[in-house]
């Protein structure tokens, strides 16, 4: 690990400072199976946030929790030919089990459809029977050749909802609402401002009829596809005779959808808010939302200031007003033999929101001393009436966080960029997103992103688009089909 006192910096090294600081803030480390990672308790206490709170809002849209088998047999996978294909080159096959060899051999779950629709099938008859709405939170093992921790790692954790209606408008309804629940969640939980859209034919989940994402960008100006839902039409029903009688009596095959996100989402949130100071957690998803620093120089004061801190930390977590399911989340950091400095360096690293201190000067004021982690204000507050402050505080840097990364966006979004020069010196340069004109041509997309390494993030849906939409293509000149987004990507 480099020097333990310095991070490199954003714009030295964007990617070493990124690496380094999710080792620093103790969100992952490196597991001795080449390419995966473990979880530490400040990064899986972000993702247990997480999954509250997306769990909460899916079961609130009707979905159930379920689970199914980390192995999928190898014919399942090759029942749909896109997906096959897609997925392929990243697939674990197991072939030996119990000494022996398997008579066939089994697939490590890459993703779930093919095994949750063969079981749909088992539970279908009727168009009574539907819609089957099912969430299940598990793990996946794709073998990626380039991994980073969080963003891309042979095994990582991840929701997957799939879903089964009688009719196309069902489906395409749910695959659009669960799109909203992301955006949702990513700017109301992550404080990260996202551009929803349709991605293009090239770029769309094997086997889908047509795939929606949220892309986010980071601080380095790339795209981050945050999460994606999946339109899948009838290929997967057609595949495993998912089937069911229609109220006229007739057969019919049923449509799905599946939808998902990952672990991934807690990298995006370091790209999006962190410093070259450490981790910046939004207040909603940080295991700790306030660490209390009592200040002494003698035994006597020590023994004052430590109960004054444990004093005000049960304060703050009796408080209700958020809801009695919703307390305050307060360490007090009363080591020895540590000073000051380096708990607040500690905890600055690890990206704790709010640090009360308290010393004997504060206490005759009748008031802490509080330090925000995201822009660094400080400021007192008086003991009287502290939990509704802090709350109030908190709900302010939850704000603020949102608000900083969509101005970002916005400063490094360029809108109408009609040359293709320009458009390869913005992707040379700064980077960023660009919305531009294209004739629907996957020739002029495989063309960019070959020579430029850029690719179509998105159609954007019509919030999203300009004000005047661009009437030619960025790549030919010829009359534009869609106004897309793009941008580098992780």
């Amino acid at each position: 690990m480099a020097d333990d006192k310095k991070l490199p910096t954003r714009a030295e090294d964007f990617s070493a400072w990124y690496n380094e600081l999710v080792l620093r803030a103790q969100l992952a480390d490196y597991s001795p199976v080449k390419g995966s990672m473990v979880i530490r308790p400040n990064g899986y206490g972000i993702w247990e946030r997480m999954q509250r709170a997306l769990d909460d809002m899916f079961k609130a849209t009707g979905h159930e929790n379920a689970y199914f088998p980390l192995f999928i047999p190898e014919s399942f996978l090759k029942k749909e030919a896109s997906h096959v294909e897609g997925f392929a080159p990243e697939v674990a096959v197991v072939t030996h089990g119990g000494g022996k060899k398997l008579e066939e051999p089994l697939i490590v779950r890459p993703t779930s459809e093919t095994i949750i629709y063969h079981m749909f099938a088992k539970w279908t008859q009727s168009y009574r029977d539907l819609p089957i709405l099912i969430n299940q939170w598990a793990n996946v093992v794709r073998w990626e050749m380039r991994t980073r921790l969080f963003l891309r790692t042979l095994e990582f954790l991840w929701q997957e909802g799939h879903t089964a209606h009688a009719t196309h408008d069902e489906a395409e309804e749910e695959a659009r609402r669960m799109l909203g629940v992301y955006r949702e969640f990513m700017e109301g939980w992550i404080a990260m401002p996202v551009i929803t859209g349709q991605k293009t034919e090239s770029e769309k989940f094997a086997g889908a009829l047509r795939t929606y994402s949220c892309e986010a960008m980071m601080q380095d100006n790339k795209a981050l596809q945050a999460g994606t839902s999946h339109n899948l039409g009838q290929n997967f029903a057609k595949a495993f005779e998912l089937q069911f009688q229609a109220e006229s009596g007739e057969m019919a095959y049923a449509w799905n959808t599946s939808w998902g996100v990952s672990t991934r989402m807690v990298g995006g949130m370091v790209m999006t808010h962190s410093d070259d100071n450490g981790l910046v957690t939004p207040p909603k998803l940080a295991p700790i939302e306030v660490v209390i620093v009592p200040i002494w120089k003698s035994d006597e004061e020590r023994s004052r200031v430590v109960e004054a801190a444990h004093k005000v930390k049960t304060d703050l977590t009796a408080w209700t007003g958020r809801g009695a399911t919703d307390r305050l989340r307060v360490r007090v950091d009363d080591r020895e033999g540590v000073k000051p400095g380096a708990k607040y360096y500690e905890w600055e690293m690890r990206g704790v929101p709010l640090r009360l201190e308290i010393g004997p000067k504060d206490l005759e004021k009748g008031s802490v001393f509080s330090a925000r982690r995201d822009v660094k204000a400080k400021a007192a507050l008086p003991l009287e009436e502290l939990p509704e402050s802090v709350a109030r505080l908190l709900e302010t840097i939850q704000q603020d966080m949102f608000a900083a990364a969509k101005a970002r966006r916005e400063a490094n979004t360029h809108r109408n960029v009609t040359s293709y020069a320009q458009f390869k010196e913005i992707m040379e340069g700064p980077g960023g997103f660009v919305y531009a004109g294209w004739n629907g041509d996957a020739a002029s997309e495989a063309k960019v992103k070959e020579e430029t390494k850029a690719t179509i993030r998105v159609i954007p849906d019509e919030e999203f688009r300009s004000p005047e939409a661009p009437t030619t293509c960025l790549v030919t000149g010829e009359p534009a089909t869609h106004e897309v987004v793009w941008a580098k990507a992780y």
